[in-house]
């Protein structure tokens, strides 16, 4: 149920902004909670009201007060806090990453909806949404067809990417120091490093790190539109370019250090130094993709 997923997504969020505050100081306005964590008033009411009854938050003053950090215990598990919809787009994305789907790949509803346990007007509608740009289409009778990106087409939208992402960025590194970013910011550099620890044999698990990552800066300046539209940027940079896997693993690795570098522009707070991170990653980026595109045309000749 949306509603539900919406509630234990805005709970959890709640609980790493309680970490973030002192015990014994007292949260922001319903208001404020309400902008800063994305949800209604309504909800940010229903999750605080549940904190005090957890014996987290306690109401004094017409105030919310922090009286422990012990929220371990308290988190809904990832899966729940995570869309129908969310869940279809990561589990496509996983297969036609594993399965090394290529253009001309056929995608048929049933079986997609029984791997997936996704009903087949999710399926449907989820497929409807790629078509609009191309990368999917209907054939009567035979179900769909994953068509693939043509050069000019991965041409405009990263031009669209270079914009959305360098105006995130920098607005990141303009929220307050309080702001929760900064913590999630922290905690997936850590991950970074652990990946790239042990990249030999998990660099397959860069893609999701990649996508919340720059899920992460985009979100540095909300904006509904761009946010939708990120969900084809993901579509064509994090899976298209990992189908050339002769040096996927080289690539994910230098991509992981120029991430780390870019994570040190921001939370060093200097603009100038984080355009120069931004703009040398997606130079790179822009790079690993045409090459994989030239490598791919190359290989079906």
């Amino acid at each position: 149920m949306k509603s539900d997923t919406v509630y234990k997504r805005t709970f959890n969020q709640m609980l790493d902004r309680i970490q973030d505050c002192a015990v014994g100081s007292a949260l922001p306005s319903e208001t404020v909670l309400a902008s800063e964590l994305g949800s209604s008033r309504t909800t940010i009411r229903k999750v605080l009201n549940e904190l005090c009854g957890l014996g987290l938050l306690v109401f004094e003053n017409r105030v919310r007060v922090v009286l422990s950090h012990d929220c371990a215990s308290a988190y809904h598990p990832a899966v729940e806090t995570v869309s129908a919809s969310e869940r279809l787009e990561k589990l496509f994305m996983e297969w036609m990453l594993r399965g090394d789907a290529k253009p001309g790949t056929a995608i048929n509803e049933a079986e997609m909806a029984r791997r997936f346990a996704i009903s087949t007007t999710g399926i449907r509608e989820f497929l409807n949404r790629f078509s609009r740009f191309g990368l999917v289409e209907k054939r009567p009778g035979s179900g769909w067809v994953f068509k693939g990106f043509s050069q000019e087409f991965a041409s405009e939208l990263f031009e669209i990417r270079e914009m959305f992402e360098l105006r995130s960025a920098l607005a990141f590194c303009r929220q307050p120091p309080e702001a929760p970013s900064w913590k999630r910011l922290r905690l997936i550099g850590e991950e970074h490093h652990a990946l790239l620890d042990d990249i030999e044999t998990r660099f397959h698990d860069f893609s999701d790190l990649d996508d919340r990552f720059h899920r992460l800066v985009i979100h540095g300046a909300p904006n509904r539109f761009i946010e939708d539209f990120y969900d084809i940027i993901t579509f064509v940079f994090h899976y298209h370019y990992q189908w050339n896997k002769k040096s996927e693993q080289q690539r994910n690795r230098t991509a992981i250090v120029e991430h780390l570098r870019y994570i040190e522009a921001l939370l060093s707070g200097d603009e100038a130094a984080v355009e120069a991170a931004c703009r040398a990653h997606l130079k790179s980026a822009r790079v690993t993709l045409f090459e994989s595109m030239i490598s791919e045309t190359d290989s079906e000749e």
